[in-house]
């Protein structure tokens, strides 16, 4: 390739890009039209992955989403039943099955940065194998969920059709147990439009299936779960049979193998570490969410949280395909043993989504009268949504640089670490907080999402220090010994050295 007179050489593929930008890099200092178009360069790479990311994160979010739309129809009852199941039951499989999958992206992420390609389907595997076990655990909280809830002060005839509707799920477990390392391992590779291309095609085929399972054939709330368990089976199908049959998986997919058993255990301390990490982050919300029920007046409180983190979850799925192509980015460069361009990815990722957070934060401040009225036309729960939504605006500008971090963080192999940080910004200062804010003061519902803004602000803080202290030379070094080889084959990968 030749060079312009700046130093900056035109850029043919990813692998010689990334070289090409070690390089440049590596120059003290670089100039700053080169820093540009370097950043520029680093952009399109993030927003190739992350377009479709977001798609997949929020067509996937949709399809629970869509389910509880219709049951909404069925009645005051099944709607309480459904809610609380997919906050309390179907929010913490969530939790633990997105955490697991993130130990796909950190080692499949890296494998493919070091061209080990057979590798990555060993670990796939791996994963698949770990998920399937966890999913057969979890479905005894399924089958016998409503004595959960009845713990959490449900009434017995919310407890009994929340059981119910948890019963119509459990094939949906097993299934989003097996698409979400599937997911990771296409992602590390970046391959993502097909994936979001099957993710809307489902969600669009979930809409009919669900409106002649409750509308014309009248199979009621039983009926709806199984509809949404169906869907993601067909999902999971899909993007199985891609796997297989694609001419993109030819290198890294070349069939089962007995040799996803060995490391095994030391892959289950990352994908533990891994699930603690970001269950931790799920549940902190919903935890405010349920704690609201227990205030003075909770029906207009519940409500106009409830509304309010709604909004969140949308804007978390966001920042969450943005984390998810930011981790992968950060992978794919260590592996390659590219430290300074996985550092400037991340400066990249960061700016990205902050200037991306205070264009949301400020629409919601500008849209918090119209927002609240697609959800409701109580007055009562329109003012309390409106006096929520400063606290709402600043969670989201925080979610801008919180989710990317974790990323970032996946995509290093430190969820160790952030498991730890998690634990001690959410539940020992922020949840605490929260509780004496909200039911030792006048500030209610206010005062429990302030508990919650406190301890995700405590974790940004945080991170960013790590972040800001990384020797990412160190890093690529971890990422070689995460890498090593077991055996004289490439593909048969243990996990190593993990802290």
């Amino acid at each position: 390739m030749g060079e312009n007179g700046d130093g900056w050489r035109p850029l043919l593929d990813v692998d010689e890009d990334s070289r090409a930008s070690e390089e440049i890099l590596q120059q003290q200092p670089v100039p700053f039209n080169v820093l540009t178009r370097l950043a520029v360069w680093e952009s399109k790479n993030l927003w190739r992955l992350s377009w479709a990311s977001i798609i997949i994160q929020l067509f996937n979010f949709m399809l629970s989403l869509v389910t509880q739309m219709f049951v909404g129809h069925l009645g005051a009852l099944a709607l309480a039943g459904a809610s609380i199941t997919n906050v309390g039951i179907q929010g913490l499989a969530y939790g633990i099955m997105l955490g697991m999958a993130s130990a796909v992206q950190t080692v499949c992420g890296q494998a493919y940065g070091a061209k080990k390609y057979k590798a990555m389907g060993i670990i796939c595997q791996r994963a698949l194998i770990l998920h399937f076990i966890a999913a057969i655990i979890l479905s005894f909280l399924y089958w016998y969920s409503g004595a959960l809830l009845r713990a959490i002060g449900q009434s017995d005839k919310i407890a009994a059709v929340g059981q119910l509707y948890a019963r119509g799920l459990l094939p949906q477990l097993i299934a989003f147990a097996l698409y979400c390392p599937m997911q990771r391992f296409l992602q590390a590779q970046n391959i993502v439009n097909p994936i979001a291309y099957i993710a809307i095609a489902v969600l669009l085929f979930h809409i009919l299936l669900s409106w002649l399972a409750v509308f014309v054939f009248k199979f009621g709330i039983l009926g709806a779960a199984l509809t949404l368990s169906f869907s993601w089976w067909i999902l999971m199908i899909l993007t199985w049979l891609f796997i297989i049959y694609s001419p993109l998986c030819k290198e890294t997919w070349t069939g089962l193998s007995k040799k996803a058993f060995r490391g095994l255990w030391a892959y289950t301390k990352l994908t533990f570490a891994s699930a603690v990490m970001l269950v931790l982050e799920i549940w902190y919300v919903q935890g405010f969410v349920l704690l609201t029920g227990y205030l003075p007046n909770p029906e207009i409180a519940l409500d106009a949280i409830s509304i309010c983190v709604n909004y969140w979850n949308w804007d978390f799925m966001i920042m969450l395909g943005l984390s998810n192509a930011a981790s992968v980015r950060i992978g794919n460069e260590l592996g390659a043993a590219h430290p300074r361009v996985a550092k400037f990815a991340v400066i990249v990722v960061v700016t990205t989504s902050l200037i991306l957070s205070l264009i949301i934060s400020a629409l919601v401040l500008i849209l918090r009268t119209p927002l609240s009225e697609l959800y409701t036309s109580s007055t009562e729960v329109i003012k309390a949504v409106k006096n929520l939504t400063p606290l709402l605006a600043i969670s989201i500008f925080l979610n801008g640089v919180q989710p990317i971090l974790s990323g970032v963080a996946i995509g290093s192999g430190w969820q160790v670490i952030v498991a730890y940080v998690n634990v001690g910004a959410y539940y020992l200062i922020g949840l605490p907080i929260g509780c004496v804010l909200g039911f030792k003061t006048g500030l209610a519902a206010a005062g429990i999402w302030w508990g919650l803004i406190i301890g995700v602000f405590i974790q940004t803080a945080i991170l960013i220090i790590i972040t800001a202290r990384t020797n990412w030379d160190t890093e690529v070094d971890k990422a070689v010994h995460r890498l090593k080889n077991t055996a004289a084959e490439e593909e048969a990968l243990a996990i190593v050295d993990i802290e």
